[in-house]
């Protein structure tokens, strides 16, 4: 695996390096101790997987507060999406900070995201699917959101979200 620094402290995009031969190939999607060389989180309770019906869907931009903060790494395993984070601490150098990047079936990135981070998704292809990895149990009482286009993170999105649920939708401005 390839530990690739995004712009955010603490986040990476992780890039896979497959073994290959006429058959196909052989890849790490996770390895505690790669993650425990670099202080990364390296104990997940839960995996994930999330699918979206149609193109231009958007999840997020969602978050736990503590105690139940939680690290996610985050792989598209069919079609395509463009991945979001923002960094919510507010001692870290980055506060307010966004960034994003396209992940799919054929580049088989990840995003490490860290605690304290709001995360969310933009699908790029209708039968798009997600796979993810969690540090902490979700709690309904620690599940918290921002809106995907408040101005205060100046996401770039790739496009004008056709497919939000109503709680994404009704996200309201960022308090600090």
């Amino acid at each position: 695996m390839k530990f690739i620094e995004a712009p955010l402290k603490g986040a990476y995009l992780i890039e896979l390096e497959p073994r290959e031969d006429e058959r196909g190939f052989f890849a790490r999607l996770f390895c505690s101790e790669e993650f425990q060389k670099r202080g990364l989180e390296s104990r997940f309770v839960q995996v994930n997987n999330s699918a979206s019906v149609h193109a231009g869907t958007l999840r997020g931009m969602h978050y736990q507060l503590p105690p139940h903060e939680e690290v996610k790494i985050v792989r598209c395993i069919r079609g395509s999406l463009y991945d979001v984070i923002i960094d919510l601490r507010p001692s870290s150098p980055t506060y307010k900070q966004s960034f994003g990047a396209f992940l799919n079936s054929d580049n088989r990135a990840m995003m490490y995201v860290p605690k304290g981070f709001a995360h969310g998704f933009f699908t790029l292809e209708a039968h798009t699917e997600l796979l993810y990895l969690v540090s902490e149990a979700y709690s309904k009482e620690a599940e918290r959101g921002v809106r995907w286009n408040d101005p205060a993170f100046k996401v770039d999105w790739p496009g004008i979200p056709l497919h939000l649920s109503e709680r994404d939708r009704l996200q309201g401005d960022f308090e600090d």
